[in-house]
């Protein structure tokens, strides 16, 4: 069955970057001049997605409206002659997806906000896509997951390595063994284990390709770390009944779910974008000249 749908969830509190989450959804925080959830939606349209369900909470309406149509906006760039804007903005709305929404009443995990998908997802396989990650490689790491599903179809989970210091902060996966270059069977699922206890150093990351089964997992799963449904958990009890395999990613990850990560990605992306690059560039320049000077005066 064609992989065509996908769900993104998007009703997080955004404690981490408070203030300015109070009010404002952290999937709309810019990265240069594009919130980042839409780099979430772009990597689903050019993996074959259709049909995108993102799962919200309160104070999320700004999301809705990005993606919706503003015909103010867009007539007052018409009658300025600002015709790159305005094919810029009208381009957000006719991005060739159909976008829903439903919402999280209650901040219950990762798992329950899947669980949400339920019904739109019926009894399709789907992906799911954090909006803390993104992904640069030469094919969208979505598409990646399809292409595994196409030839084993089951559950796909995509695993990267990182520092071993760092396995507390995400789920690990135990391999069992290597099938093909990339792609490993996995023996369970670990919610955020201790660093002495973690089984790899293979940590899971934003995306991840689910068969309808997972709904009946979820629907009974007791909470797990943090009192919450945590969807690693639904994944190892899965495991148990049909397989679930893992595939490594080797592209470029950045992570925009923390202050230091955001920023970085910020300036990455700023060094890339046509507006900023050169000029972004002169200024790290003359700030490193800048902090090399500072540093040789506190020594002296």
């Amino acid at each position: 069955m064609k992989v065509r749908k996908a769900v993104i969830p998007a009703a997080g509190l955004g404690t981490r970057f408070l203030p300015a989450t109070k009010a404002m959804p952290k999937e709309m925080l810019p990265i240069v001049d594009k919130p980042t959830i839409q780099f979430i939606v772009e990597e689903a349209k050019k993996s074959g997605i259709e049909d995108i369900l993102i799962v919200t909470g309160k104070n999320k309406r700004s999301i809705e409206d990005h993606f919706d149509a503003n015909p103010e906006l867009e007539q007052d760039l018409q009658e300025k002659h600002k015709d790159k804007l305005l094919k810029l903005t009208q381009s957000i709305t006719d991005l060739g997806v159909n976008l829903y929404y439903t919402r999280q009443p209650h901040p219950a995990g990762l798992g329950d906000a899947i669980y949400r998908a339920k019904s739109f997802v019926g009894d399709e396989p789907f992906v799911v896509m954090l909006g803390d990650d993104l992904m640069n490689d030469k094919e969208p790491l979505t598409k990646q997951l399809i292409d595994r599903y196409n030839k084993t179809h089951a559950s796909t989970i995509a695993v990267m390595r990182v520092p071993h210091e760092e396995v507390s902060k995400y789920g690990v996966i135990d391999p069992s063994g290597e099938i093909e270059s990339g792609l490993y069977n996995v023996q369970s699922f670990v919610e955020k284990p201790a660093v002495d206890e973690a089984p790899s150093d293979l940590a899971i990351i934003g995306r991840y390709l689910l068969t309808p089964e997972i709904f009946d997992i979820l629907a009974t799963q007791k909470p797990g770390r943090g009192g919450e449904i945590q969807l690693t958990d639904a994944i190892d009890t899965m495991n148990k009944t049909q397989r679930v395999f893992a595939h490594e990613f080797k592209g470029e990850r950045h992570d925009v779910g923390n202050k230091e990560g955001y920023l970085e990605t910020a300036i990455e992306y700023g060094l890339t974008h046509p507006e900023t690059k050169d000029a972004l560039r002169q200024y790290i320049i003359d700030l490193g000249t800048k902090l090399s000077r500072q540093n040789k005066n506190k020594k002296n």
